[in-house]
């Protein structure tokens, strides 16, 4: 006789798994949340000593919402096991198709939301930052996304187009339109500076001496106390004007000239529109630069340096060009970060922005502008809205800051993502060179970052 198959006894291994492995990821839960949120120390008021308190119900809180995203993500994988494979083409499909909408939506939200009733001078400055951030990220996507080569030290180029504006308004007394091409004529020689020494490494050494790069720029910056200020920075920067009207209360100001009552929105409002016109500028010269002879050679050279050799292609011209216009756009982006703060310092120029400007790129999507849209709105403005999360306080106590949790939050939503979309928010994109018809490549076919 024929044995019947019993579903119950396949289903069994399944679960013991999925149950071994919620135990073990709830057990390094507890182990990273017992000193992080379960303990707290406190001073004594009375006895002036200092003594622990235990906070169990955000441990429980927090290692409950661990166990619960684990048991999903299970379930999720066992779906995917049992639905039938797409072909990438059909996956990529939705994301084309996101991408060609969700653009426009974006770019008319952009424009619309300083004359917003609820816009204030917060919610101005956050939109400065998020945009400031979204224009490197495109920078950095020119040299990682396209050429495959990993630069960790992407935030020199910050640096000195910040410095190099700065610098110029003080000793020379230039303005902000005629340091802003400076800026970016400065940083794509020290692009070009960085690319000789690098041509033959790749891959980890490659991002050891990028990372270097980034630190000597930092501690030079930190020590040339005569010329860069030192720790102390540079302050009173000039601001920009608008054509020569300063955002001032004056007779000359742009209020009086326009016959306007003075708002300190105004400068603000034209900071933002300022830094939202260069993020689209660079977003229009990187897209026309994709179809292009040279970004065509970029996206070879992520592919197969060697293949590249073997077709005629001067690599070594094509690695400068990718370091030389990426820097490009981030002294562009220093220059309005300087204009904007009227004081930079070294601190301000450190690995973690590095380490945010590339999280931003791998988490949108190594070939995708859209993508970086929304991982920059999530990365630098989901930070910003933990100083809102004020009901957090009711539940782990009046001390609690949530910001102060940014880093070890930002960890997990990466972890996160990376399971979640393995290759970022944006996994497709539409290629430069077709042939009768565009088909999106998916991101099977796509090999990223492998410089």
């Amino acid at each position: 006789m024929s044995q019947q198959h019993d579903p119950s006894s396949s289903q069994t291994p399944v679960i013991a798994g999925i149950v071994k492995r919620g135990a073990i990821t709830l057990l390094l839960a507890a182990i990273i949340f017992a000193p992080t949120i379960l303990l707290k120390t406190q001073v004594s008021q009375i006895s002036n000593t200092l003594f622990i308190r235990y906070r169990w119900e955000g441990f429980a809180i927090a290692c409950a919402l661990v166990l619960i995203w684990r048991i999903i993500h299970e379930i999720r994988i066992l779906r995917k096991a049992r639905a039938h494979h797409k072909t990438a083409s059909q996956a990529a499909t939705p994301d084309r198709n996101f991408g060609k909408y969700v653009g426009p939506v974006l770019l008319v939200a952009a424009i619309l939301l300083p004359f917003m009733p609820f816009t204030d001078r917060y919610i101005l400055d956050i939109s400065i930052l998020i945009i400031t951030y979204v224009m490197l990220g495109w920078g950095l996507q020119i040299v990682v996304g396209l050429a495959g080569l990993l630069d960790l030290g992407y935030v020199a180029f910050y640096a000195v187009g910040a410095y190099s504006y700065a610098l110029l308004a003080q000793y020379y007394d230039f303005g902000f339109w005629m340091c802003l091409p400076l800026a970016g004529i400065f940083a794509a020689t020290w692009g070009v500076i960085l690319g000789f020494p690098v041509l033959r490494l790749r891959g980890d050494y490659l991002a050891i001496v990028t990372l270097a790069f980034g630190e000597i720029i930092r501690v030079v910056l930190l020590n040339w106390r005569d010329f860069t200020g030192g720790s102390n920075g540079l302050s009173n920067i000039p601001r920009p004007s608008f054509f020569g009207i300063p955002f001032s209360q004056g007779p000359d100001g742009f209020a009086a000239t326009f016959g306007l009552e003075y708002s300190s929105l105004q400068r603000m409002g034209f900071l933002y529109f300022l830094i939202l016109a260069l993020a689209l500028l660079t977003f229009y010269i990187s897209s026309r630069l994709r179809k292009l002879p040279m970004g065509r050679a970029w996206e070879a050279l992520r592919e197969d340096e060697i293949a590249c050799r073997s077709l005629g292609l001067n690599t070594i011209n094509t690695k400068l060009s990718a370091f030389a216009i990426g820097a490009m756009f981030g002294g562009f982006a220093g220059s309005f970060f300087a204009a904007k703060q009227a004081f930079i310092s070294p601190e301000s120029f450190n690995f973690m922005e590095s380490a945010t400007i590339l999280a931003i790129v791998v988490l949108g999507g190594m070939s995708s502008q859209i993508g970086v849209v929304f991982s920059s709105i999530a990365m630098v403005g989901g930070i910003e809205a933990l100083r809102q999360l004020q009901f957090l306080k009711s539940i782990f106590g009046n001390e609690f800051d949530p910001s102060q949790l940014r880093l070890l939050l930002f960890g997990l939503a990466m972890i996160i993502v990376m399971l979640w979309r393995p290759r970022g928010f944006v996994s497709s994109r539409t290629p430069t060179v077709f042939f009768k018809e565009k088909k999106a490549v998916g991101s099977s076919m796509i090999s990223q970052g492998r410089g």
